[in-house]
């Protein structure tokens, strides 16, 4: 079990790096926070989590179709994760400051459990982006021999984090100081994912034309 915790460290880092950077899901979490308060946007959250055990079944079944069918289709598919991680990588170390905006005077009515869990769970599973992503990231940094049950643990293990961090950002952005200072300060997290990710981009490449 020891030697798969590098692995599992890599893994989290990238996705714990990309959790926090701002996007789609940090957007949703923040508007229920402000216009609806806490309650709804906690259920935002854990609907968010449960769209990324989505994007981890596809990751899960498209690699292992990979594998059996072609060593060749594999390899494509390791090429294309490293332009779009590059991609990314690139994109967030070009991150600027993010404007505040002003706080509502009061939260709108709370909307109803199940539509504030839906919310979330649509803006993460129907985001392109998030499902290239996991896959992207299952291909550069979890190897085919990794049993099955230990790669939906992985998954288990992000899809929980994500909720826990958007928990947190639901209990904390009805403060006014808070939020301003994260988005006065969050283009430093998108560069540094842009670095971490460049750095995965540059390693896999350079292990595919190893191989």
């Amino acid at each position: 079990m020891h030697h798969y915790w590098p692995e599992f460290l890599s893994l989290a880092l990238a996705h714990l790096l990309a959790v926090i950077s701002p996007g789609p899901d940090f957007a949703i979490v923040l508007r229920q926070s402000l216009t609806h308060g806490r309650r709804t946007a906690i259920w935002t959250s854990l609907g968010i989590g449960t769209g990324i055990l989505l994007h981890i079944t596809y990751s899960l079944l498209g690699l292992g179709l990979l594998v059996r069918s072609s060593p060749l289709w594999f390899t494509i598919f390791k090429y294309a994760g490293v332009a779009y991680i590059t991609w990314l990588g690139l994109q967030a170390l070009r991150a600027q400051p993010r404007p505040n905006q002003p706080l509502p005077v009061a939260p709108l009515p709370m909307p109803a459990t199940r539509t504030a869990f839906l919310a979330g769970f649509l803006t993460n599973a129907l985001n392109p982006k998030a499902t290239l992503f996991f896959i992207s990231l299952y291909v550069m940094l979890v190897s085919p021999q990794t049993p099955r049950w230990i790669q939906a643990a992985y998954g288990g293990w992000m899809a929980v984090t994500t909720m826990a961090w958007f928990c947190l950002v639901s209990l904390l952005f009805t403060k006014t100081e808070v939020r301003n200072r994260f988005l006065q300060h969050g283009h430093w997290i998108d560069r540094a994912l842009g670095l971490v990710f460049l750095g995965f981009a540059a390693k896999l490449a350079l292990a595919t034309l190893t191989d």
